[in-house]
């Protein structure tokens, strides 16, 4: 049976798993993760195994501090400039990987680049503590929902691993927005947690789009999947389907649903992201074969959010083209 433990109460024993090569479920302030040594073989192939990760999909790399980040990686100025106006935060920065990093080849999955992020609140300490960067994917079965609550955690993965950390439900609700830094200006490589408007802002340069192969973490085409089928942007909802709904008006039929979850009925795009997985979770639990889901804007995290959604929806286990 998997320990349950408060963040506040949590600190020695986690660090006492990762010294000893285990893995450990932590909140962050995008989604919970599944955290071992980034410089340990052993620990990083027990993140694969628990999670039953293809071993070709690259791992993010979490830091506490520019420090440890710019031993593993070679910053340029573009990329200097945004980790020290969006880090700590829900950034992940891909990077030319330093030979001399000590990070465990499995993390970057044979690439000479490395994803690095700069997690908020427990995670910092706990990495800060530990003294050497942790990989840690989403804490799910690869390619299922992210969780966004240490309970969710237990649901997936709690014959599989120890300690789950509970830090409460996490405040972003989605993944870390990737960003390539390359010759030419930026690469959204998946939109996320922060606004591609805001990267912008700080970078003033716009953000490339149309990224293909397989780069950074989170680019399968089938990912964050329940086991429903995903039918998106619809405007009339059959007898027997689940609901996904956004905003004060609902699709045709929608009495129709065996459950229904509004991910915001004020339209409020943030709101939304921080329910996304939670509602997911519960409709695939409602026994529907199918989850409807109403259209969501584009704009914003809304980007983020439909970027979820396609992935879902998508023919399983599937690369991008």
């Amino acid at each position: 049976m998997v320990d349950i433990l408060p963040a506040a109460e949590a600190l020695e024993l986690a660090l006492a798993q990762l010294e000893a090569g285990e893995v450990v479920a932590i909140p962050t302030e995008t989604v919970y993760g599944l955290a071992g040594d980034a410089t340990n073989g052993r620990a990083v192939a027990r993140i694969f195994e628990a999670k039953g990760r293809p071993r070709f999909n690259p791992l993010i790399a979490h830091v506490a501090d520019m420090a440890m980040a710019e031993r593993i990686a070679v910053f340029d100025p573009l990329s200097r400039k945004l980790a020290e106006a969006l880090w700590p935060g829900p950034l992940t920065l891909v990077l030319p990987l330093r030979l001399d990093a000590g990070i465990h080849p499995l993390v970057s999955a044979g690439l000479d680049t490395i994803a690095l992020r700069m997690p908020q609140g427990f995670g910092g300490e706990l990495i800060g503590q530990l003294g050497r960067p942790l990989a840690a994917p989403s804490a799910n079965s690869s390619g299922k929902i992210s969780a966004t609550t240490a309970q969710a955690v237990a649901n997936d993965l709690g014959s599989r691993i120890k300690l789950v950390v509970d830090g409460g439900p996490t405040p972003v609700g989605l993944e870390s927005t990737i960003v390539k830094i390359e010759e030419g200006g930026l690469r959204l490589l998946r939109p996320g947690g922060i606004a591609a408007v805001e990267i912008e802002t700080v970078a003033n340069t716009r953000l490339l789009r149309g990224a293909t192969g397989i780069q950074a973490p989170g680019m399968l085409a089938s990912h964050y999947a329940p086991g429903a089928a995903m039918r998106l942007d619809v405007d009339k909802v059959a007898k027997g389907e689940a609901l996904l709904a956004f905003g004060s008006r609902r699709a045709t039929g929608w009495q129709n649903a065996v459950a229904v979850k509004n991910l915001s009925e004020r339209g409020d795009l943030a709101e939304a992201a921080t329910n996304l997985f939670s509602f997911m979770q519960d409709l695939d639990r409602s026994g529907a074969a199918v989850i409807a889901v109403e259209p969501v804007p584009w704009d914003g995290l809304g980007e983020a959010i439909n970027d979820r959604l396609v992935r879902a929806a998508a023919p399983r286990d599937k690369p991008l083209a």
